[in-house]
């Protein structure tokens, strides 16, 4: 196995665990997400704090994705990869934000139990929810920007089949659109048009992280160990 196979094999396991780590958070965070007098309960604190480490993991993972990548696609466009990596950070220090607020809920819960306070702490619960909520969207949202950035680097460069990444340039200004109809107050999460932009964006990632783990790159001049340079009078046919 080759360094580039590797490389190949390494992000696209990542991009696995993004998907198994961000799915079973989902679930696990239910408890404190959908009841707002979570705080104020007996609470499910151990699933949930394993759900908020399950959200560290896809957050590690997205960095991962990003700098497993970075040495190989720069070849093909550094600003375009520097601007992927740059993306990916945001979007995990943002899932980050959340994890800390869903966390605080936990220990604030068990705090304002142990000392009979637990009335005064809802609004705060409350808060902090709605603090993982927007992060929720602000984090993953940069799904769109990752596959315009990334999309545009492996079409150019050949590295998967291009029917892998045009999904992500299709998909991807649709879901930003969809996030800043969000911000702007104009839809809601779990509308229509989140299902028609976040379809793309998971067969997008999806298909990604599955042909790098089990195929890996296609060959390209980008990922060839020497480059080859032809002169000027050979090229123009002289």
């Amino acid at each position: 196995m080759d360094a580039t196979r590797k490389t190949a094999l390494v992000a696209g396991i990542l991009y696995l665990i993004t998907f198994v780590s961000s799915i079973a958070a989902f679930f696990l965070l239910h408890p404190v997400l959908s009841d707002a007098n979570y705080i104020t309960g007996p609470g499910a604190d151990t699933q949930v704090s394993l759900g908020a480490m399950l959200d560290l993991v896809n957050a590690l993972a997205a960095i991962g994705t990003a700098v497993a990548l970075f040495p190989v696609v720069r070849r093909q466009h550094e600003g375009l990869a520097l601007g992927f990596v740059t993306s990916r950070m945001f979007e995990a220090a943002v899932i980050v934000i959340g994890v800390v607020s869903i966390l605080s809920v936990v220990t604030l819960r068990q705090d304002g139990a142990a000392n009979g306070d637990a009335g005064s702490l809802l609004p705060v619960g409350q808060a902090l929810v709605a603090v993982h909520d927007w992060a929720s969207i602000l984090g993953p949202g940069m799904a769109g920007v990752n596959a315009l950035l990334l999309g545009t680097l492996m079409y150019r460069s050949g590295l998967v089949p291009r029917w892998i990444p045009t999904i992500g340039l299709i998909g991807g200004p649709v879901y930003l659109s969809f996030v800043i109809a969000i911000v702007l107050g104009s839809s809601d999460a779990g509308s229509t048009w989140e299902a028609i932009g976040g379809a793309p964006m998971f067969v997008w990632e999806l298909s990604l992280g599955l042909w790098m783990t089990f195929k890996g790159f296609r060959p390209s001049p980008i990922t060839s160990s020497t480059v080859s340079t032809v002169p000027a009078q050979v090229a123009v046919g002289v």
